[in-house]
């Protein structure tokens, strides 16, 4: 506060020096002297009005505050208009002032201009003073505290779900739902969600350094989790870690979440749930509300206006379809070219076996790669310690036995004749399990190609007279020429008469 009044009375009345002036009142000469020369250039007359105020003294001496004499003061621009186009691509201070000063020639010069504009900002809370391009970032993180669920409405057990949040940069536009976890599944599908609360992808994905995201934290290289990092290339935007131990990094998702637990944990406290679904529907409203009809104060627009305006044209499309959770899991190839996941088996072509491969599984699919390159593809099974083989992938060999089934057997067997029809018919009776027939039948029906046709049909027959129901014996028969000679029949013979045997009539 200048002593205006002080220093006309001590200079005008009291008739004091210029040095002893200044001593009395604790201010320089020059001020002295100065304060007197506006006194005596204002028109005014000492003593002043009674009336007058120090105040309206001092604005009649040195003008209005901020304004230089001579010079008329000019309406300040509307500086969250301003601010929100400096979130816009390629926009500048310079830019915006350039823009001003053709609308207002006598307004504030650029120094001025951009000094206000600061000045303005600084009264912005902190988070808001990191610039956030449209469409540039989106940040996501879980909420420190979980929703109570009950899931046994007999017993009353309750489980906490999750709270994933997703924030974009430039319109502070909020997004959550609730997850049973936080594991890399849940993760996924909160990434999946929020991209289609949005309606686009961002430029990049910012998370903290948790282990779904990040595998291993670094301040200059992160290690990104390798399916983080390929749904990433499939929504085509990139993975950008907040520094380890720099929360300001990804401040405006740390406020967000302060901000989403307020708006939808302080309101759902009270409400009981029994489902996923109805956490999620309750908190898609509260979101609603906050996004749609709460006012921001430094911009005096919803965020919905504001991502609209600022957001909403710099997303990237949506890829067709949404990115399916996948794990990573390396394998050895069995000697039956076969790989073991979660206790089904799976084949891969014949020629990779006791190779070390890795296999992409889905909730759907089992993917396997060599070096790089896909090399089978299966619907998932279930866990039950079964084999599923791909014909394409068994030698060729395998494939020609594998291709024999009991119908084709059967067949085979029927039309090289009846008798060995009969034959297999009783080699697979006589087994315990029909099974453990089909190969004997199979060895049995291969001696045509060595032997001819009508010379196994008559082993089969000779076969089937000694009850020889067997591979062995049918190749006994072929090798000795058996099949050629006729069947010996056993001669009657006379009663044998002896005192140790009884006869018919001992019963009588």
């Amino acid at each position: 506060m200048r002593h205006v009044r002080e220093i006309l009375r001590l200079s005008l009345d009291a008739g004091l020096s210029t040095r002893v002036v200044g001593e009395r009142v604790q201010a320089g000469p020059t001020t002295v002297r100065d304060t007197l020369k506006r006194f005596a250039g204002s028109g005014l007359s000492w003593p002043v009005p009674a009336e007058m105020s120090d105040a309206a003294l001092e604005a009649r001496l040195y003008g209005a505050p901020g304004v230089k004499p001579g010079r008329r003061k000019q309406p300040e621009p509307d500086w969250s208009v301003v601010a929100r186009e400096l979130k816009r691509k390629h926009v500048t201070l310079q830019v915006l002032w350039d823009e001003y000063i053709a609308a207002h020639p006598d307004g504030y010069r650029y120094s001025r201009w951009c000094d206000l504009f600061r000045r303005w900002e600084g009264r912005l809370p902190l988070t808001m003073r990191q610039n956030h391009a449209g469409g540039e970032k989106m940040f996501v993180d879980y909420a420190g505290d979980t929703v109570p669920v009950v899931v046994d409405r007999r017993t009353g057990e309750i489980r906490g779900a999750h709270l994933f949040v997703a924030v974009l940069g430039g319109s502070s536009l909020s997004f959550a739902c609730a997850t049973w976890t936080e594991q890399f599944g849940d993760w996924i599908a909160g990434h999946n969600a929020a991209f289609g609360f949005f309606g686009g992808v961002a430029q990049l994905l910012v998370p903290d350094n948790a282990k779904v995201a990040v595998i291993k934290a670094c301040h200059f290289d992160p290690m990104i989790n390798r399916s983080y990092a390929d749904m990433a290339r499939h929504y085509d935007t990139a993975v950008l870690p907040a520094r380890p131990r720099k929360p300001r990094d990804k401040a405006k998702v740390e406020a967000c979440v302060g901000i989403v637990e307020r708006w939808v944990l302080g309101r759902l406290r009270n409400r009981i749930f029994y489902s996923l679904a109805e956490v999620n529907t309750a908190i898609a409203a509260c979101i609603a509300d906050l996004n749609d009809k709460r006012v921001l104060r430094q911009f005096g627009k919803t965020r919905r206006q504001l991502f609209e305006e600022i957001d909403a044209p710099n997303l990237k499309a949506l890829p067709a379809e949404p990115w399916v959770h996948a794990e990573w899991k390396r394998c050895r190839v069995g000697l039956d070219y076969h790989i073991a996941v979660d206790h089904h088996h799976y084949s891969v072509p014949w020629r990779f076996a006791r190779r070390e491969v890795e296999a992409r599984v889905t909730a759907r699919t089992v993917e396997i790669f060599l070096g790089g390159e896909r090399i089978a593809v299966h619907m998932r099974g279930s866990g039950n310690g079964r084999h599923t083989t791909i014909a394409e992938h068994m030698p060729s060999s395998h494939r020609r036995y594998r291709e024999w089934t009991p119908v084709k057997i059967r067949e085979e067997a029927a039309r090289i004749g009846p008798m060995l029809s009969l034959l297999v018919e009783k080699i697979i009776e006589d087994r315990p399990h029909p099974e453990q027939g089909y190969r004997s039948c199979l060895g049995i029906i291969g001696l045509a190609k060595r032997f001819g046709a009508e010379r196994l049909e008559a082993a089969a027959q000779r076969a089937l007279e000694i009850q020889a129901r067997n591979y062995p014996s049918v190749k006994s028969i072929l090798e000795k020429g058996l099949d050629k000679a006729p069947v010996r029949k056993t001669p009657e013979r006379a009663p044998i008469l002896h005192t140790n045997i009884r006869g018919s009539g001992y019963y009588n």
